[in-house]
């Protein structure tokens, strides 16, 4: 099984929705999929990023590559429409301190220094 929850950053907005890196917001992988459709489109997000690596020089395999990795990253639910259902606004690569979040990241990373 693949954490859904990246090891990258120890910092998972409450309602689980974000993790922060460096003091941005990253939409986390959607809940709702199952450990296998998660598993399947994390290797095929991962063969698109070395697909990515290996075609530069190649502007036609470089898109495509790209491509590939969106497609990946949108069925994960990081990218695209949301995956929750509550209306709530996406803050997706946005600065913690700029959003709803900032009292919340504030009082968990006060013995922090700041990013």
């Amino acid at each position: 099984m693949v954490d859904p929850k990246p090891s990258i950053s120890p910092h998972v907005t409450p309602d689980g929705r974000y993790f922060v890196v460096r003091g941005r917001l990253w939409r986390a992988t959607n809940p709702n999929l199952s450990d296998d459709e998660r598993e399947r489109l994390v290797k095929d997000l991962m063969t698109a990023r070395r697909a990515v690596k290996s075609a530069k020089g190649d502007a036609e395999r470089l898109r495509k590559a790209r491509s590939d990795v969106d497609v990946a990253k949108v069925l994960l639910g990081e990218r695209g429409p949301v995956w929750w259902t509550d209306g709530s606004p996406d803050f997706n690569r946005k600065m913690v301190k700029n959003t709803p979040y900032r009292g919340w990241y504030k009082a968990i990373s006060k013995d922090e220094p700041p990013p």
